[in-house]
């Protein structure tokens, strides 16, 4: 039997009231975290560690949290489940949601998405599922290949499903059903777009709600779309892939500015928005700035993240796309921030805090992540003055406030 391991703390006693959604990479989906008051620095062998829990399975899916209780997914005895905790890392709920991803690099991948009551997984095989939130109980499931005439990839279809108003987004791909938007109560199909007709990459999409037509943005295998979130229109499209047609980074955005990185030796580009989102412009590349799943942030005038053939972190100018630094002082991964701090998360195991600044890669604090199974990849989430790091089978909370 799988057991939770946790220490008392008085400072858990929060104001749990006026909760924000943390979904993929945040409230928003641009890994910029919007804490107070955080630590600056960590002690040597690193910021107290509260609770943590040995028993997820396999997986690289991220916490998502919703009210007042945390959830993750993994593969466990060849069934993917929904985990449900409290806040103080009690398991309150489990739940066997289907078959999951056991091919290579076995387990879930997306992270769920909690609105008004419901909870969506995405599982690599495929398959949408709606549920419950308080009991559990599905309320309705959509297969990509079975529903939408779409194509599973190599290592099994990945897409933090988005929720905006009434709509659920999902990318089964191929030339009819490239990208469908759902009625998120009843799984029906309110529109479906071509696209450009590609597979899906991996990606999990971004809303742009300032754009005269607000839109979804993607990236599906050969090329980055944006699509009208109420017709399914296609507004535009810009042509770009790699040699593994991977593409799991969610696109950057701010100010008609959209940074997209590709992982594969592909770098970098971003794109100009005009025409109040109908066009679509090439501004810069950067064949050196190839994150492969681990995100940028941008902070001021400036993005950040890793590479992936060019194995640095590194910060980039974000009108030019000039690289201000590289630097190889810790392995690459997934990068967060929050108050102009920096949260790297390296594929060898370490977790560094590190000060956002053009001059240099500035490591203030560091230690590792000894815990858990299998690959580092799951984003860490920042939430009440917890760090949450999931790595394979264990999810740790650390205090960093």
């Amino acid at each position: 039997m799988k057991k939770i391991f946790f220490i008392f703390i008085p400072f858990l006693a929060l104001n749990l009231s006026a909760q924000d959604n943390i979904q993929w990479r945040g409230t928003d989906r641009t890994g910029i975290y919007k804490e107070t008051g955080l630590m600056k620095s960590w002690p040597a062998d690193g910021p107290e560690m509260i609770w943590f829990y040995d028993g997820l399975g396999e997986g690289h899916s991220s916490v998502a949290i919703a009210g007042d209780k945390i959830y993750s997914t993994g593969l466990v005895d060849g069934k993917g489940h929904l985990f449900v905790f409290d806040m103080e890392g009690k398991l309150v709920k489990k739940k066997a949601y289907g078959p999951e991803w056991n091919t290579s690099f076995n387990g879930s991948r997306a992270t769920p998405t909690i609105d008004n009551g419901k909870i969506y997984l995405y599982s690599g095989t495929g398959n949408l599922i709606c549920l419950d939130e308080n009991s559990l109980n599905e309320l309705w499931v959509k297969n990509i290949v079975d529903d939408f005439k779409g194509s599973n990839i190599r290592w099994g279809v990945n897409e933090s499903p988005l929720v905006v108003d009434d709509k659920v987004f999902i990318t089964p791909g191929g030339p009819e059903n490239n990208v469908v938007a759902l009625n998120k109560n009843t799984g029906e199909v309110i529109w479906s777009c071509a696209g450009e007709g590609d597979l899906p990459a991996y990606c999990s999409p971004l809303y742009l709600k300032d754009q005269q037509t607000p839109q979804l943005v993607t990236i599906t295998t050969k090329h980055i779309l944006g699509i009208d979130v109420k017709t399914g229109k296609k507004l535009w499209s810009y042509p770009y892939n790699n040699q593994r047609n991977i593409h799991p980074n969610t696109p950057v955005y701010h100010d008609n500015m959209l940074l997209c990185v590709f992982g594969y030796n592909k770098g970098s580009i971003m794109l100009r928005l005009s025409d109040g989102g109908n066009k679509a412009e090439l501004v810069w590349e950067n064949k050196e700035f190839d994150s492969k799943t681990g995100g940028a942030v941008k902070i001021g005038d400036y993005a950040y993240g890793s590479g992936d053939h060019n194995k640095y972190w590194f910060c980039v100018d974000w009108k030019t796309g000039k690289t201000m630094y590289k630097d190889n002082t810790i392995a690459v991964g997934a990068v967060i921030a929050n108050e102009n701090m920096l949260y790297c998360y390296s594929d060898k195991g370490e977790m560094a805090l590190v000060g956002a600044t053009p001059e240099k890669f500035d490591i203030v604090s560091k230690f590792s992540i000894t815990m858990g199974t299998e690959q580092h990849w799951a984003h860490p989430v920042l939430y009440k003055g917890i760090m949450y790091v999931r790595h394979g089978n264990t999810l740790m909370a650390y205090k960093v406030k």
